[in-house]
């Protein structure tokens, strides 16, 4: 056996301490806590409430948050948008998960591109921020059914929002999924969630005093070990409380943040009080006004939460847009649809360019935690292009010649009813009913929500939820008889959303006669819908277009594509696409003026874009670097 001599024992010691040195260095680039079993890692103790404090670990926390869905920002801006949240000197993202957009056919799940959720959460997490995840399964969010699948409508017994047996089983087969995803990125286990929210507002709802303890147990079981949260505003929260979950609070005003304390603190105690939603600005509505918030009432009211020791997140930080068709809509006394900007008036612009709030804010929260923020990121450059006036134009009735053979019902079937998408239903854009007629007389029945009337190719008005009945002119013989009808968003908050069906609900009726004998035209516009228009298909535009119709032309972009804003002047209502991307709706009523296209939708030279028109065309979409959102209104 060798022995080793004094003289050599020093330059070994040495030599391990150096391999141990590299290791420990190369382990931490690599994230050791993620490469040792459970059992060898050091414990996280995680969010935790010390009387009327947060801690995490071992030091008081307060938490410093901002609302951005990852949804509502293409992928490629989300890195600008969080570290522009960073700058801010804000130190936790909230956002919410919807459903509806995860899931689109039952068990059929979407995490990628824009949905990637696990990406988000980890860009996150690289900028320095903890989050707060909003999983739902309802989320209101001013999104389509509050972020519910509208294949749950399917079920004529439906109750969402219940433990109604049809409605759980999905839940659990969601969770089952979005769980596996989210629960390694919990704080405990080395990820930057340190909070959960359980359902949303439900205090409002509550419909069923057994649907909240089912949620928070539904998300125990699937492995959530982080802080659980509840979210109310005035109208539920003392209804919305849950055993063994921390309730906060939604609001916009300090005297609400008052009542709303002294209530939370009759509920549960001293606890530490947290405004889970402070409302930044608002959301518009079509024929609305734009509601705007001052930046000094802001500033006044966050300085008023943080100094009492409360928690803040700001709803929203960042707001973006509603592209596609997945906005929502409120149903109280009148039908109101939401915009497709989500602007709302937030910190944030819907493009992402600082405001007021922003300047004011950030030197608050600089001084609150003593540290500068860090600087704020460049801003993204903005682009005013040529006019683009299309080329090509194709009308609707041309366009159903190319599509596959429409449904054939004796009666009108609604949207979510359809035999589409693998039996899952439609959930988004237009239908197209089609019967014969042999009299004149009043048509009625439920439009739901926007129901443009022809007799052959000839419009003759509308129906709608204020308009249900319309007059039919003499015709002579065979005529056919067509209702375009558009679903401009369901309901996203109120007790009306198990209703929220859309196209023909029931018998269409002409002079009290049921209509029967039915073709439907299932016109949902998504990429795969507009392949079947190749080149052939469309025609140069005539004098006089039939509407509806589509409008084919071409944006010219220099070598370094930017943001822009599309107006539409002289266009009335209707969708438009950009390279396949669905930018939302524009209307002529307002407040929305522009439409917001990302620079990293576009490419060098040509680009392909798509206007759907409903009424009337103008000649030129116009492009400008200036949002336009309308005349304003200050949030009450």
């Amino acid at each position: 056996m060798p022995t080793w001599s004094l003289r050599r024992r020093p330059g070994r010691t040495l030599g391990l301490l150096l391999l141990l040195t590299v290791s420990f260095l190369v382990l931490r680039r690599l994230k050791w806590s993620t490469l040792l079993p459970l059992w060898l890692q050091p414990q996280r103790l995680g969010l935790r409430t010390k009387g009327s404090d947060f801690v995490l670990e071992d030091s008081t926390f307060q938490i410093l948050g901002g609302s951005i869905h990852y949804f509502r920002v293409p992928k490629e801006y989300w890195r600008d948008r969080l570290l522009k949240m960073k700058a801010c000197g804000l130190n936790t993202l909230t956002t919410y998960v919807p459903w509806n957009l995860h899931e689109p056919e039952r068990g059929k799940f979407d995490f990628s591109g824009n949905l990637d959720l696990e990406a988000f959460i980890q860009l996150a997490a690289k900028i320095g921020l903890y989050v707060i995840l909003r999983p739902g399964p309802y989320i209101c969010s001013e999104i389509d059914l509050g972020g519910l699948p509208s294949w749950l409508l399917q079920d004529p017994d439906m109750k969402l929002r219940t433990t109604y047996h049809g409605f759980t089983k999905a839940v659990d087969l969601y969770f089952d999924h979005l769980m596996s995803r989210v629960v390694p990125l919990q704080y405990k286990y080395g990820g930057p969630i340190i909070a959960v929210q359980v359902e949303n507002e439900y205090g409002s709802y509550n419909r069923d005093r057994a649907y909240m303890p089912y949620i928070k147990k539904a998300l125990e079981d699937r492995g959530i070990i982080e802080m659980l949260l509840t979210s109310d505003n005035k109208d539920g929260l003392q209804k919305g409380v849950v055993d063994g979950v921390l309730a906060t609070i939604n609001l916009q005003s300090q005297q609400e943040l008052k009542e709303l304390n002294s209530v939370l603190i009759s509920i549960q105690g001293i606890q530490p009080k947290m405004v889970m939603e402070y409302w930044t600005g608002w959301f518009d509505s079509w024929g609305g006004p734009h509601n705007i918030l001052d930046s000094s009432e802001v500033l006044q009211t966050v300085s008023a939460i943080t100094k009492a020791g409360s928690s803040i997140n700001l709803y929203m930080f960042h707001g973006g847009t509603n592209f596609g068709f997945i906005n929502g809509a409120m149903h109280f006394n009148d039908y109101k649809a939401d915009v497709t900007s989500y602007d709302y008036d937030a910190i944030l612009t819907e493009a992402g360019d600082y405001t007021a709030k922003y300047t004011k804010l950030r030197q608050l929260f600089g001084t609150i935690s003593g540290i500068p923020p860090p600087p704020p990121p460049e801003l993204i450059l903005k682009m005013i292009y040529e006019p683009m006036r299309p080329s090509f134009y194709l009308s609707l009735w041309d366009a159903i010649l190319f599509m596959d053979d429409p449904f054939t019902s004796e009666i009108p079937v609604n949207m979510e009813n359809l035999p589409v998408n693998n039996g899952n239903g439609q959930a988004f854009g237009y239908v197209l009913y089609e019967t014969t007629i042999f009299s004149s007389g009043v048509l009625s029945g439920l439009v739901r929500d926007r129901g443009q009337v022809f007799l052959n190719k000839v419009s003759i008005g509308f129906l709608d939820y204020k308009t249900t009945k319309i007059t039919i002119p003499l015709t002579q013989g065979y005529t056919i008889l067509r209702i375009l009808v558009e679903n401009r968003g369901r309901v996203n908050y109120g007790n009306n959303i198990d209703t929220q069906r859309k196209g023909l609900i029931g018998n269409l009726y002409l002079n009290n006669n049921p209509l029967k004998n039915f073709k439907i035209y299932s016109l949902d516009m998504t990429k795969k819908f507009f392949q079947r228009f190749i080149a052939d298909k469309w025609s140069m535009i005539p004098k006089e277009p039939t509407f509806p119709a589509f409008f084919l032309g071409a944006l010219s972009v220099g070598i370094y594509p930017s943001d822009t804003f599309l107006k539409l002047e002289g266009w009335v209502k209707g969708v438009v696409f950009v390279n396949d991307k669905n930018l939302g709706r524009y209307w002529n009523i307002g407040p929305q003026e522009t439409l917001y296209l990302p620079g990293v939708w576009l490419d060098k030279g040509l680009n392909k874009v798509i206007i759907f028109e409903e009424t009337m065309a103008g000649s030129v979409v116009q492009s400008t670097d200036t949002p336009y959102l309308g005349r304003n209104q200050y949030v009450n």
